[in-house]
């Protein structure tokens, strides 16, 4: 009988309806599945586009193991802890920071902005380097040469790789007594531009020098550093190298990995993600009032044709899932149709950008095979609910006419 019940559900679909309304609101209903698929399809493969564009910003941001001290913020003992650093066979690289606020200043016009001490090694960390889109990476042989945020040089008209155009850092200086003069509140630096980066939320008004600049300013010692960023050979096991590593180098420090430095990033993407989620399933709920009303038509449409079944011993169960299977197929065509259609698109916007977030980024898109059953999930679930509870029928009603 549920053969029997699915192939007269399937001719119900696909045969003439007994009016061009019954059919019109049938296929409505099936577009209108296949459209709402397609919408969160897409949008969630376009959110799944900027999550990854956001993880690689990032990975180029943060390093995969950060140590700074739990007490102040110089490291204790610094040479003691590279030592042992450079003796874990897990770590590939690591580069000694300072970051702090800065005053600059050019041509008596001032911003504050965030000074980032790094030694050489830092670029094998964070590969900031290739991202330099004016000029080049300071060079590391001397100490006043400075890498500056696109938007704060603008702000400030600096001259990039001229050595006749130097801007100034001032640091406050540490400590008390009488102020007599302006050397009794700051410690200067001339520095010269020799390339810009672009920025982003986390490094917008950035400086990078040569760790020697920021120690000078600071009045800190040669060797010292407030954090040490790392690079690990497999950044799959940060968990287990950082537990490792917090042994070998003592409770003075805090290590934390790149998905803890971004914990407040990735609840906020993750409630975002959610909440898109529960929008679209409102959505395709609300898609699928359409679904039962073609069910109820369809049920009125085929009175007649259900008496006859009825009259000839047909059991009424088996009614019920004729048109219970008949809005199964209806959802399975809308949930097909809806994903093809949904990946053609997908595909176009990764293949040509046609739909720009901005002026020069285009919508990021990723395909992945999770979207495919999220999606196919949530609206078969509402798709078979609601065919479930519009597909029970009451014998009355058959015989009423």
């Amino acid at each position: 009988m549920k053969n029997t019940a699915f192939y007269i559900a399937s001719r119900y679909l696909l045969s003439k309806k007994g009016s061009t309304a019954v059919t019109f609101i049938t296929w409505l209903s099936a577009c209108a599945m296949m459209v709402a698929v397609a919408s969160m399809f897409i949008i969630i493969s376009v959110f799944s586009g900027l999550e990854l564009l956001n993880q690689d910003l990032i990975s180029n941001l943060h390093a995969d193991l950060t140590i700074t001290s739990k007490v102040g913020k110089t490291l204790p003992d610094v040479p003691s802890l590279t030592k042992k650093l450079k003796a874990n066979q897990n770590i590939a690289h690591f580069s000694k920071v300072i970051d702090e606020k800065v005053y600059i200043d050019f041509n008596d016009v001032g911003e504050i902005g965030y000074l980032r001490g790094v030694d050489s090694a830092y670029t094998f960390v964070n590969p900031i380097n290739k991202s330099i889109f004016y000029g080049t990476y300071p060079s590391f042989k001397y100490s006043n040469e400075v890498l500056m945020e696109n938007e704060l040089n603008n702000r400030l008209g600096i001259p990039v790789g001229s050595n006749n155009s130097t801007a100034t850092l001032l640091m406050p200086k540490p400590g008390v007594g009488m102020i007599s003069k302006e050397a009794d509140i700051f410690n200067k630096k001339d520095v010269y531009v020799t390339g810009i980066f672009p920025g982003n939320d986390q490094l917008n008004n950035y400086i990078i020098s040569p760790l020697e600049l920021a120690q000078q300013l600071l009045n800190l010692p040669k060797t010292s550093a407030y954090s040490i960023v790392i690079k690990l050979k497999n950044p799959a096991n940060a968990d287990l190298i950082k537990s490792e590593l917090q042994n070998s180098l003592g409770k003075d420090i805090i290590i934390k990995t790149q998905k803890e430095e971004n914990a407040a990033f990735w609840k906020m993407i993750n409630t975002e993600k959610f909440f898109i989620y529960l929008i679209f399933a409102l959505v395709i709920f609300i898609t699928t009032f359409n679904l039962a009303g073609a069910i109820i038509i369809l049920q009125l449409d085929k009175k007649e044709q259900a008496k006859s079944l009825i009259s000839l011993g047909f059991p009424l169960k088996s009614l019920r899932m004729v048109y219970f299977y008949t809005g199964f197929l209806i959802v399975l065509f809308g949930i097909i149709a809806g994903l093809i259609l949904g990946t053609l698109v997908s595909y176009l916007q990764i293949e040509t950008g046609l739909f720009k977030a901005s002026a020069t980024l285009p919508f990021p898109v990723k395909i992945v095979g999770e979207n495919y059953f999220i999606v196919t999930l949530i609206a078969a679930f509402f798709g078979i609910l609601v065919s479930f509870i519009f597909s029970k029928i009451n014998k009355k009603n058959i015989n009423n006419t």
